[in-house]
């Protein structure tokens, strides 16, 4: 468990702890318990009891930012992949509130998951609440709390655990950073096609779909 003590730099004020956070807002920190104290129990008990999502850094408690229009699109993505997925039997597709230990102290819930079957022994869907498991496309949808130094963080995370592929989809300017690697970064906009990569060969879709079938638009 990390501690406040051990952590490098240490974390003497709230401004420390923002700032280890990549200048997050405040108020998406927890301070009970207290920054470098929490452990994946209180990540649990938080999400039984108050039906919040929070992340654990480095033993502090990180609420994840969720608005509707982000959910929305979230939902979108994992109904396009899960046919896929399905069909082709390569494992399964999680959503929002999927918790995993990416690594020792370290939970992410990534905004949509793919994981093959090959993650998973027997073809075994982990059924704790916070499986010691790394997905194979990791798929993260910004909000307005987000920052670029949190993201930058959490994508290096995501690689460093065995992550393949990272999808960072931004709403408002309605494009996609797509990484592979920490230096392969692919820039998706508007009309441009989606691939799979390595990870689900043969699937695509246009950005475009995504976000018409987000607002319900009818195809002209």
């Amino acid at each position: 468990m990390a501690n406040a003590a051990a952590l490098e730099p240490p974390l003497l004020t709230l401004a420390d702890v923002i700032n280890h956070l990549g200048g997050v807002p405040a108020e998406r920190v927890r301070l009970r318990p207290m920054p470098g104290a929490a452990t994946e129990r209180d990540v649990v008990w938080i999400n039984d009891h108050e039906d919040r999502l929070c992340e654990l850094v480095d033993g502090i408690l990180l609420e994840k930012t969720v608005g509707l229009f982000e959910s929305r699109l979230a939902v979108v993505i994992a109904e396009l992949l899960s046919p896929f997925v399905r069909d082709h039997q390569l494992g399964i597709v999680v959503g929002e509130a999927g918790m995993m230990r990416i690594a020792p102290g370290l939970v992410r819930i990534p905004d949509v998951s793919v994981i093959l079957w090959s993650r998973m022994p027997g073809r075994r869907v982990p059924r704790e609440p916070v499986p010691d498991l790394a997905p194979d496309l990791a798929i993260e949808i910004l909000s307005t709390g987000n920052t670029k130094a949190e993201m930058d963080r959490k994508i290096r995370e995501y690689l460093a655990a065995g992550v393949r592929l990272v999808w960072v989809l931004d709403p408002p300017s309605q494009s996609m950073e797509v990484y592979s690697s920490p230096t392969h970064r692919t820039l998706i906009q508007g009309n441009e096609v989606i691939d799979g990569g390595a990870v689900l060969p043969g699937f695509s879709v246009r950005l475009s779909e995504i976000f018409r079938l987000a607002e319900d638009c009818p195809a002209e």
